[in-house]
């Protein structure tokens, strides 16, 4: 008899599910753009130059962030860079921040549910107390999955990105919060670091939006709201303010513009603050499926206890992030991944509240999506190996052409076992409300690991720069001297830089070489005057981009 699996998940169940997400995609391939390779050359740039203070792209200073993500990223690659590739060493500092993001989350969620059950009468008896400690095993485990279904995660959880550093400081901020009422002191130094390393990741939208928070609840939740207060909020708002400083102040002393430069970027808005909004709006509908529409049924369900701190923390935090991400980001998806942490700890209280109809609508949706899109890759995968059915491996050509596919038993092993244990948990998993979360969270660990797993070398052969930057590499001297270019986009500097250290000046610089990024058909940049055309080159399957090397006669 096949046994089923129990809910809520043991740990080690909880911690399996956690790796088979997160160790699918991390290697096997170069960087990709945009936030991929911008970090990876970041760090690589830090690792040849020894300069940690300014993060560089191609040589140019690049302040958007600041550096403690990629002071991670580059530890990584010199403690790893014996056994792999540097840009694969690299994201596993993506490893690490996810996981730690899954478990600050789960403790945060657990101990916010252990909190509200210790308001209530005690349990009588042994049962009772049994079934409060499932209530909030359950809620802890409810928040981790809600934040390893995040549909936004598919992808960028697997990329060397900063934005994930602040997601695991948020979680751990979320955690150190929830612990304020028994250790004020302790925990206002743990939640005040974990602010600083979430501004050193990503700047001030973090700290923006969750100091707020604390001083809030403080002062609308009656359990916090006592003299104790202080102990917390004295080293949750010092904390963060002297690693700001610190990194501010070493900045200032080593380039005081970079510095001025950062300070103006970071403190106004980006655009227009209304269609921001609204693009946050509908990038968060999808990127953060299926934690906002749970996290809206616990606020609703649980609103006479608002005041609560399990339900204000998140809630308040969740409504803060919104404008925070709007007013100082640009419109781009990855900065949705700051509302998954308040979106996914609200939601996993309304796992629980579920009616059954609804949990049985998203307990068949996720399995029925992701059984389908799962069989697609396997589709996919047959049709590379064997070239039937002809139409769909014909798609496969024309979008690579050149690519030949070539079996390994690894990946395939891999794959088919994923595949197996998801079926077993869509088919064995005991009835429980918090059922449709772990498939949920079970179907995007199989979709995700069933493409890096069997299409990566697919995705990577028309995705990577490689190929380019050594062609290009390959018509330049050794002594060529500076390059001038021209249209090159932030991430193609990077991937010139770090494939084959390749770096362009301004169109306008004296140079004996000019390499231009054009139009894939016609060649409408191509530079005024006397010169000769080297190198017409571009990815395989990318008709929109064609790198073109002149030389001066």
């Amino acid at each position: 008899m096949i046994p089923r699996l129990p809910l809520p998940p043991s740990h080690a169940a909880l911690a399996l599910l956690a790796l088979i997400f997160v160790a699918p995609g991390l290697a096997g391939h170069d960087p990709w753009k945009s936030f991929d390779v911008v970090a990876i050359e970041i760090a690589h740039q830090m690792h040849l130059s020894g300069d940690w203070l300014v993060p560089r792209v191609a040589g140019q200073p690049w302040l958007e962030d600041p550096p403690l993500y990629h002071w991670l990223a580059l530890a990584f690659g010199k403690a790893f860079g014996w056994a792999m590739q540097f840009h694969n060493a690299v994201r596993l500092a993506s490893a690490l921040c996810m996981l730690a993001a899954f478990w600050f989350l789960y403790l945060a969620a657990r101990h916010a549910a252990h909190a509200a059950l210790a308001a209530e009468p005690a349990p009588q008896d042994a049962l009772g107390a049994a079934k409060a400690r499932y209530s909030a095993r359950a809620v802890g485990a409810s928040a981790t999955l809600l934040l390893a279904g995040s549909v936004g995660l598919i992808v960028h959880a697997h990329e060397a990105v900063p934005d994930l550093a602040a997601l695991a400081a948020a979680c751990g901020a979320l955690l150190f919060l929830s612990r304020a009422v028994r250790r004020p002191l302790a925990s206002g130094f743990a939640f005040g670091a974990a602010l600083g390393i979430a501004f050193l990741s990503t700047g001030l939208v973090v700290p923006a939006v969750l100091l707020p928070v604390a001083l809030a609840v403080h002062l609308a939740c009656d359990e916090l709201r006592t003299r104790r207060a202080l102990l917390f909020l004295g080293p949750a708002l010092g904390l963060p303010l002297l690693l700001a400083a610190a990194w501010l102040l070493a900045l200032q002393m080593r380039a005081p513009e970079l510095a001025s430069a950062w300070w103006a970027a970071a403190t106004q808005t980006r655009g227009a603050f209304g269609p921001t909004l609204r693009y946050y709006l509908v990038t968060a509908g999808w990127y953060a499926w299926p934690a906002w529409p749970l996290a809206l049924w616990a606020a609703w369900t649980l609103r006479a206890q608002w005041r609560s701190p399990r339900v204000f923390v998140p809630l308040a935090a969740s409504l803060l992030a919104l404008p925070a991400i709007a007013w100082n980001g640009q419109t781009q998806d990855i900065n949705t991944t700051l509302m998954l942490a308040p979106l996914a700890l609200l939601g996993a209280h309304g796992v629980a509240q579920l009616r059954r109809g609804a949990a049985n609508a998203l307990d068949w949706f996720g399995v029925m999506t992701f059984g389908f899109l799962a069989a697609l890759v396997w589709l996919g995968y047959a049709a590379m190996m064997t070239g039937l059915p002809p139409r769909i491996a014909n798609n496969f050509a024309k979008t690579a052409p050149g690519f030949a596919a070539q079996f390994e038993w690894l990946p395939f092993l891999a794959a088919a076992a994923l595949t197996l244990a998801w079926l077993w948990c869509a088919l064995f998993t005991v009835p429980s409300p918090m059922r449709g979360a772990l498939r949920w969270a079970a179907g995007v660990a199989l979709l995700w690991g069933c493409f890096a797993l069997l299409w990566m070398p697919w995705a990577d052969y028309q995705k990577s720069y490689r190929g380019v930057a050594l062609q290009l590499k390959s018509r330049l001297p050794a002594n060529a001297g500076c390059i001038a270019g021209s249209g090159f986009g932030l991430p193609q500097r990077a991937a010139l830089s770090y494939h084959a250290g390749i770096r362009t000046l301004a169109p306008g610089s004296d140079c004996m070489y000019f390499l231009v990024q054009g139009q894939g058909r016609h060649e409408l940049d191509a530079p005024r005057g006397r010169w000769e055309k080297l190198a017409d080159v571009g990815r395989p399957g990318d008709n929109s981009e064609r790198y073109r090397l002149y030389r001066k006669k």
